[in-house]
């Protein structure tokens, strides 16, 4: 199992170029169930979780080419229509196959994903929502079983936005009879992008990056290619690496509209940013203020961003809270912090951060992906060496981390304990 060790306290600087967006690859790399034929999509991030869902459509049948960050998918007109456990189990966005499934055979057999209980879990949106639209299903083993002759549009409102439903229900709804409504949508633009993408397809949707999503269902649908969005949460991290480091960085390939939430919260820090068309240069003074964040669906704070937050906090001059609205109980890395010497507290959905003069270094363990990325900020500004384990997290969703902070300057090592 891999682990970094990091030596602390070098100054970042430099250029970095940001990957493309996992969260935008992947649904767009499901939606290619809905028609046959040949696709290709550039800037793909090489990533475990693209590599995942690389082989989950393998074992349904489509055939794909994957490589220099372009992928090519051949979808044949018949294929499998099951997803299986072993794969689905250990990604929750393989899930996204079961509306493009269903809608274009009228029939899915997809596994629940990993570590979701029947009931009160977000999946649940996708299901009901399905359901309204004339899918009848039953859970069977773990896996669900989804049938329908011909799927129908429908009104549907979600309670709180939901990324993976809003595109689950979206692709489904793209192939439909009638026209289907979807209600306090998700706005993300990895959702934005699936939408462009299947009117790119020659769907017919509008309403694309507000909370109504109107589609109207057409019969067929055609291939077609696009190149991925940058990722946001990438440069968000790299962002905050800058601003904790004193460094003085250049972000390449990134979208800065999608970023607003984020600069905004930089912007009152003691760091000087600099925006064109497709770079963010930031440069810190290393005076950092204690700055509460509360984080909220986009375009609001993304809560991907709450533990590099927190991170950054550590240090700071002063008390900050950081409460997270989405996901109430993701604060697993608080205690790991703490343990580099970090005073954190956590109240319910809330962390209070009372700024250190400084970190030390210490073993630590990541317990998820965007957990794995705070540990290793703080890292970089810990005193001594810091080993972080378990960091097959990080390779679900950053591309090559070590190596594209040891170019501005850091000083990571991948160890492998075989």
């Amino acid at each position: 199992m891999d682990r970094f060790l990091i030596n602390g306290g070098k100054l970042l600087t430099g250029t970095v170029r940001i990957s493309g967006s996992k969260n935008a690859s992947l649904p767009l790399m499901a939606s290619t169930l809905l028609a046959p034929g040949n696709y290709f999509f550039e800037n793909v991030p090489d990533l475990r979780d693209i590599k995942t869902m690389i082989r989950l459509l393998q074992t349904i049948g489509l055939e794909l080419n994957f490589a220099n960050h372009k992928l090519n998918i051949n979808v044949p007109e018949k294929y499998s229509l099951v997803a299986s456990y072993d794969l689905v189990r250990t990604m929750r966005a393989s899930f996204y196959v079961l509306g493009p499934l269903v809608s274009r055979n009228g029939y899915a057999k997809v596994s629940l994903p990993g570590g979701c209980a029947w009931g009160p879990r977000p999946v649940n949106y996708h299901l009901e929502g399905l359901k309204k639209m004339g899918v009848t299903y039953e859970i069977d083993q773990g896996y669900v079983v989804a049938k329908c002759k011909k799927m129908h549009g429908a009104e549907i409102t979600f309670d709180v936005p939901s990324v993976g439903a809003t595109g689950n229900i979206m692709m489904a709804a793209v192939l439909a009879e009638g026209d289907t409504i979807i209600e306090n949508a998700a706005m993300e633009p990895e959702i934005q992008q699936l939408a462009l993408f299947l009117t790119m397809m020659g769907a017919k949707i509008q309403g694309i990056g507000t909370k109504t999503i109107r589609i109207e269902g057409v019969s067929d649908l055609k291939p077609t290619n696009i190149s991925i969005i940058p990722d946001r949460i990438e440069a968000g991290t790299f962002l905050v690496a800058a601003a904790m480091t004193n460094g003085r960085v250049v972000l390449q390939n990134v979208d800065l509209t999608h970023l607003t939430a984020i600069i905004n919260k930089l912007n009152l820090l003691d760091v000087k940013i600099v925006c064109s068309d497709n770079s963010i240069e930031i440069q810190s003074e290393g005076k950092n203020n204690p700055i509460n964040v509360t984080t909220d669906v986009y375009p609001g704070f993304p809560t991907d961003m709450q533990a590099q937050w927190i991170s950054l906090m550590t240090t700071a001059n002063g008390t900050s809270t950081i409460k997270d609205t989405i996901y109430h109980d993701r604060f697993t890395h608080v205690a790991e912090l703490n343990r580099l010497g970090a005073l954190i507290e956590v109240e319910g959905n809330t962390a209070i951060v009372c700024g250190v003069k400084k970190l030390k270094g210490a073993t630590v363990m990541s317990t998820d992906l965007r957990a794995s990325a705070s540990l290793i900020l703080a890292g970089l500004i810990a005193e001594g060496q810091t080993e972080v384990l378990r960091i097959y997290h990080i390779d679900r969703g950053y591309e090559n981390i070590e190596e594209k902070l040891n170019s501005l300057g850091a000083d990571i090592q991948r160890l492998s304990d075989k």
